[in-house]
């Protein structure tokens, strides 16, 4: 006869408060090392005199070239609350230019001026410079960066 302390299982009893653990969070890691990265950008950035979203918003307009802004928001994962300041100053500052589109009045285009296609020479230096600041190696860099994009194209449209 087997007594009942020898049929329980062994497992361990699950703690209903183990789901929001620091520990346990995707986000949590996620916030962390978006929070350093941006950190890290801002001396390189300062040299340039931009913002990290400044910074973003112009490398599209150099690999893109001209684009329509609502287009460059969805790029950048940005709403227009935040996207028409930052063209509004990088504007200011003479490194893009604004324009209603010619056959669509509704529509405005953006573009680097002659100034912002000029930042892009020193901007080069800033990937690299990046790189040194982060211990990982190019490998785990690329998996890393798989696996982000993969997660952005996973999330539904709203």
């Amino acid at each position: 006869m087997s007594n009942a302390k020898d049929t329980k299982t062994t497992k361990k009893a699950v703690n209903p408060y183990d789901c929001i653990k620091l520990e346990n969070q995707l986000c949590f890691p996620l916030y962390v090392c978006s929070k350093e990265i941006v950190r890290r950008y801002k001396p390189f950035l300062d040299e340039l005199g931009i913002t990290y979203t400044q910074y973003i918003a112009m490398m599209a307009l150099w690999e893109y070239g001209c684009m329509n802004v609502r287009e460059l928001g969805d790029y950048l994962y940005l709403d227009s609350g935040t996207l028409t300041p930052v063209l509004k100053t990088l504007e200011g500052k003479g490194l893009v230019q604004r324009k209603r589109c010619e056959t669509d009045e509704r529509s405005v285009l953006v573009e680097a001026t002659e100034a912002g296609m000029a930042l892009r020479e020193q901007a080069v230096t800033i990937p690299p410079r990046m790189g040194a600041c982060i211990s990982l190696s190019a490998q785990d860099i690329a998996e890393l960066a798989r696996i982000l994009h993969k997660m952005i194209g996973g999330f539904p449209a709203e």
